[in-house]
């Protein structure tokens, strides 16, 4: 990563948080504690109103808001490629919010990116060979149960099986492969950790009641266990 890079994620965590130590800081972005100081200092020097609460770590002054992000052609394109891609999504929720979203990054765009983005749009078509009449729409809600950590109830039907099993889940990571999104969680029925389609989940209710995180870790999922529809 770099500085520039750092300095811009360093103030959004800045601005997210009331409160961020250096070692926090160093440790997050694999650099030391003394390069966070200077990074301190960079960001002091260019007007961003920092303070040091002594033996606790810094903040920002209340209020403090960021002048609007400018996009280039290149990451306008980016943008609209995402959007292209993404329409091929099975999962309506994750489709709507993210061209809501995207509207309202547009709205940022200088005129001319604006135009240009428009025009790429047209020249843009992406082909999906594999075909399959199943469609969710969960997908935006399942991702708030993952990042609050809420049991979801779920009603789920394999493939191949007519019937329909009730379970208790806490969902824990997803991914995606031929355009269906998977999650990952730990089944009440089970005892175990689950993969199940999105698109075969039939009913869902996501619950108040919260889990512990059991600190999931998606790559060693992938190392051990590999996709099975359970």
């Amino acid at each position: 990563m770099s500085q520039l890079s750092r300095l811009i994620a360093i103030l959004t965590l800045l601005k997210s948080k009331r409160i961020v130590t250096a070692p926090e800081l160093a440790k997050k972005y694999e650099v030391s504690v003394r390069t966070i100081y200077r990074d301190i200092r960079k960001l002091e020097e260019a007007g961003v109103p920092v303070y040091t609460i002594e033996g606790r770590g810094y903040s920002l002054v209340d209020n403090y808001t960021v002048a609007p992000v400018q996009f280039t052609e290149k990451q306008a394109n980016a943008l609209i490629t995402a959007q292209h891609i993404i329409n091929q999504s099975k999962d309506l929720s994750f489709v709507n919010d993210f061209n809501e979203a995207l509207t309202k990054i547009k709205s940022v765009f200088r005129t001319s990116i604006q135009e240009k983005s428009e025009l790429l749009s047209d020249k843009i078509h992406i082909f999906n060979w594999t075909y399959e009449d199943l469609t969710s729409n969960a997908l935006s809600e399942i991702q708030l149960a993952i990042t609050n950590f809420n049991f979801i109830e779920i009603s789920y039907q394999k493939a191949n099986d007519n019937v329909t099993s009730f379970r208790k889940i806490e969902p824990c990571a997803m991914y995606s492969m031929e355009n269906k999104w998977i999650l990952i969680a730990w089944c009440h029925l089970r005892s175990d950790l689950r993969a199940f389609r999105i698109d075969r989940i039939k009913r869902f209710k996501i619950l108040q009641e919260q889990f512990e995180d059991r600190k999931f870790d998606i790559q060693k999922y992938f190392a051990s266990c590999p996709y099975k529809d359970k």
